[in-house]
């Protein structure tokens, strides 16, 4: 098995990529976004834990069996949060926005 070298550049690019995303996290919530606030942050998270996942966890040049076993808990993930959803908006006391 061959190893892959990442060069410094490559990593000093995906930091500025978080500080970038870290900044963009704090900017976005000084505003009211109504519902947009959940989502927006979520999604600037996602993207930065992509960064991590990727490159600092050398994901990006592993084998695919290492992609198999990232999928398979990205898969798990949704169903907890599938599963955690649907016991939370199926209680009586919850109050359910309509828009």
């Amino acid at each position: 098995m061959s190893e892959h070298i990442v060069s410094r550049k490559v990593y000093f690019v995906i930091f500025g990529a978080l500080m970038v995303g870290t900044a963009l996290t704090v900017w976005v919530a000084n505003y009211d976004l109504g519902r947009w606030n959940a989502i927006v942050a979520l999604s600037i998270a996602v993207l930065k834990a992509t960064l991590v996942v990727l490159y600092f966890m050398h994901v990006r040049y592993s084998s695919k069996l290492t992609w198999v076993f990232v999928g398979a808990g990205i898969i798990w993930l949704i169903i907890l949060v599938a599963f955690t959803l649907s016991d939370y908006m199926t209680r009586q006391w919850v109050p359910i926005s309509t828009g």
